[in-house]
């Protein structure tokens, strides 16, 4: 794909961000064609960058949330500092920050000071709960909103102890959620030229996420439990034991509940008043669950997942991420892409999801070392010419 046919091709976008959140909004917008110019602390930069692995001196954490980024490295407590990253600013689209609330007002680049010089800015400020508020001031990392949010309280078994979800999910949901904030006010600023202030919390965009918790307990006024693998409304539609480990299946409608009893040779049990409909195996689900894996106990994982998959039964291996990244379908996709690493050395990432006519979004620049491109950016500030970046050539 040319990159003029990008969507986001020749937004500028400035980035004040560290660690999960705002890196990952920013490189979203990134993969879509904006040039995203990351500011970072000249004394060490995004604390990302120390996270293992670290592969001959590089973080590939840091590099799988920072591609098709450019480094500058500031002092923005520096009148030099300051003045370049003022300018930068004025002449943006969109800046995206995620420091506490009053920090980059304290800096003189919050959004009411940008936005007396760059009426037209989309100003995205992403925290732990908001900037306003009896908790605005509070810091949060992924796990205590996971935790004050309701996540861990249905994550794990029932009468377990406290589990988080395994994959930063309140991070990674609030980074969707500003993209796609940031991306709506793009569009309203082409037809009116206002900008626009966008608060984005990790704990209202995790609880946004959590619909069909949040919807239980106003219909119910009981909070969700803890169910492991099972499902409060769906059944059977949980993770089983075979003969030889588990699998999960997930038999959502009436149909594929009966392909089920024919495939365990059970064709009586849609008969039987407790698993009659999906309601009334929601509420069975665990002695119907005690049913099945007595059959499942007869066979492997993989011949019951043969069974299911050729009578359209939705089910799947419980991967470890070394065979989900293997499977043929990442491969046909297209989506495990090499980058290089500062230093030269080749690695591996998992890049954008997303397919635009057909084709996957490919990476067009790799990940930054700290004010890697110091010098091209501030030589287009003192030309007074925009700063284009230089495309790179990927791995």
């Amino acid at each position: 794909m040319n990159e003029r046919e990008l969507p986001l091709q020749g937004i500028k976008v400035i980035e004040f961000c560290q660690v999960a959140a705002g890196p990952f909004c920013a490189m979203l917008l990134a993969d879509f064609g904006a040039d995203v110019i990351k500011i970072e602390n000249v004394d060490g930069g995004d604390g990302m960058r120390k996270w293992p692995p670290i592969n001959n001196g590089y973080s590939e954490n840091f590099a799988s949330l920072n591609r098709n980024k450019r480094s500058l490295a500031l002092d923005l407590k520096s009148p030099e500092g300051k003045e370049i990253a003022l300018k930068l600013c004025s002449e943006a689209d969109v800046v995206v920050e995620n420091n506490r609330p009053g920090v980059m007002d304290r800096l003189g680049l919050g959004y009411t000071q940008l936005s007396r010089i760059n009426p037209a800015l989309v100003y995205a400020s992403i925290s732990g709960f908001g900037q306003t508020g009896p908790r605005a001031a509070e810091g949060g990392f992924d796990v205590t909103i996971q935790a004050m949010a309701g996540v861990i309280s249905v994550t794990g078994e029932d009468n377990g102890g406290p589990v988080k979800c395994g994959v930063p999910i309140s991070d990674f949901s609030t980074g969707l959620y500003a993209a796609f904030s940031i991306s709506s006010a793009l569009r309203q600023v082409g037809i009116d030229g206002k900008g626009r202030f966008i608060d984005i919390s990790l704990l209202g965009a995790t609880l946004g996420v959590a619909a069909l918790q949040t919807s239980e307990y106003f219909g119910t006024g009981v909070s969700p439990r803890k169910m492991g693998a099972a499902h409060p409304r769906n059944a059977p539609y949980e993770a089983f034991k075979s003969g030889d480990g588990h699998f999960v299946m997930a038999a959502g409608n009436d149909k594929l509940w009966r392909s089920v009893c024919e495939i365990v040779g059970r064709t009586d049990l849609p008969l039987d008043p407790r698993f009659k409909t999906n309601s009334d195996r929601a509420i069975h689900q665990v002695e119907l669950r005690i049913l099945l894996e007595g059959v499942f106990a007869k066979s492997s994982s993989a011949e019951w997942l043969e069974k299911f998959r050729a009578a359209g039964v939705p089910c799947a291996p419980i991967n470890d991420y070394a065979a989900a990244l293997s499977d043929p379908q990442v491969e046909a996709m297209g989506w495990i892409q090499n980058i290089e690493l500062p230093g030269g050395v080749t690695a591996r990432t998992f890049g954008s999801p997303v397919r635009l006519d057909g084709e996957t979004l490919k990476i067009r620049q790799n990940p930054p070392a700290l004010g890697e491109h110091n010098a091209e950016i501030i030589a287009s500030l003192e030309a007074g010419k925009p700063a284009v970046p230089v495309q790179e050539k990927v791995a």
